[in-house]
């Protein structure tokens, strides 16, 4: 089955991936070993992170629910059922004390984790919210949606603080640089868009081919850009320029999603052809 996310642990060498199979499996680094798998969700799973400082994950599912899954006890401790359709993603605070859970319904609910609880619902997009990304060390938290738009919300009052304009398809990815001052975006045209977050201002576009550009992330200096194609490639750019650096070829089919290491040195891939990928060098 296809292989829709992949998230990386901030401290271990371990990964987990999110599947068209209503499972999420959990894996060692760098040999690839099957450490544990979670099954419960009644559809396809997509939404996949690590709690950032306690034991456990949260995933987002094509059954419209959000878990939250303990490793100490081996199951699932709280599934969270608010959302009224597919849930895409899911997405720890730094702090560890709020999950956000983006939907097909058009909303964004914010999760007390402690109290396994809605605090807030961010609505005002109009079509499916495909991709949210915290800014690092602050409060603020970016979306991007079907509606063509990326939006930057204040999760205290609930109000979007900032629409950046531009994209003419879907926007599929949302990912900032690990210092926060820069945004990048990805839409079903194959265009990533790179944002100013303090001057409110494009960047740059780049249009990486005909295929949908799928996710984007940076590595951990902010330097480099990797997006993930249905063309199946992950696609390498120089995030100040714009310049293509190169590709990373060799799955059979749409990358989905990927991710770098805190570390800096590698790149994980996931695709449709049922594998996930370390690229290395």
């Amino acid at each position: 089955m296809s292989v829709a996310n992949v998230a990386l642990h901030p401290t271990k060498p371990i990964l987990v991936t999110a599947s068209d199979d209503k499972t999420w499996k959990m894996w060692h680094l760098p040999g690839g070993d099957l450490i544990m798998c979670g099954e419960g969700h009644k559809d396809w799973v997509a939404g996949i992170d690590f709690h950032p400082t306690r034991s456990g994950l949260a995933s987002g599912s094509g059954d419209a629910s959000v878990k939250l899954w303990s490793f100490e006890k081996q199951r699932c401790v709280a599934t969270l059922t608010e959302h009224k359709q597919a849930v895409w993603c899911v997405r720890y605070h730094d702090a560890g004390d709020w999950l956000a859970s983006c939907s097909l319904d058009h909303s964004v609910r914010l999760w007390d984790v402690g109290a396994g609880r809605c605090r807030q619902v961010l609505r005002g997009h109009v079509d499916s919210v495909n991709d949210c990304a915290w800014q690092p060390y602050g409060a603020a938290i970016t979306t991007a949606s079907s509606d063509k738009t990326v939006s930057t919300w204040d999760p205290r009052s609930g109000l979007s603080v900032q629409t950046y304009y531009g994209h003419r398809n879907s926007v599929t990815g949302v990912a900032y640089t690990m210092a926060g001052g820069t945004i990048a975006s990805t839409d079903a045209d194959g265009v990533i868009k790179l944002w100013d977050v303090r001057m409110v201002a494009e960047i740059t576009s780049i249009a990486s081919g005909k295929y949908p550009a799928n996710k984007a992330a940076f590595d951990t200096s902010g330097a480099v850009l990797a997006v993930a194609s249905d063309d199946g490639r992950a696609k390498l750019y120089n995030a100040a320029t714009g310049e293509a650096l190169c590709e990373l070829a060799g799955h059979e089919d749409a990358v989905q999603a990927l991710a770098f290491d805190r570390g800096g040195q590698f790149l994980v891939t996931a695709s449709s052809d049922c594998t996930f990928k370390v690229w290395s060098g």
